[in-house]
């Protein structure tokens, strides 16, 4: 069986959505590196609040595509990776920020002006 993401009752349509938003994408991609800890991810994706990362992480984890191993030690250690689904989703979304980031100039010359003009202010 396969799922269709054009139809609004689909669970992949809801599994597309915690991948596609604003901080499901940084959370996979910043799992490709390997595994974090939750202040590490927190550290590394810059405005994520507690909330919204907790959450997302959750959503992920629902999903299949992160898992949540947590430590008994005091504090608690909790420590997060990517399962094989998530691997797979998540190498197409660093290939897709790689992109961006490699052509951000061209995609968004606008905000790199407002940007110099701003600091040489």
């Amino acid at each position: 069986m396969r799922g269709d993401c054009y139809a609004d009752v689909c669970p992949a349509r809801r599994i597309l959505t915690h991948v596609t938003g604003r901080w499901g994408s940084l959370v996979l991609a910043a799992l490709v590196e390997g595994t974090l800890r939750y202040s590490a991810l927190r550290a590394r994706i810059g405005g994520i609040s507690e909330k919204m990362l907790a959450q997302t992480l959750r959503e992920l984890e629902a999903d299949g595509l992160v898992t949540r191993t947590s430590r008994p030690v005091v504090p608690p250690h909790v420590d997060y990776a990517l399962t094989a689904h998530g691997r797979g989703i998540a190498a197409h979304l660093h290939a897709l920020i790689d992109y961006i980031e490699t052509n951000v100039v061209e995609l968004a010359p606008g905000a790199f002006a407002a940007l110099s003009a701003t600091r040489s202010s």
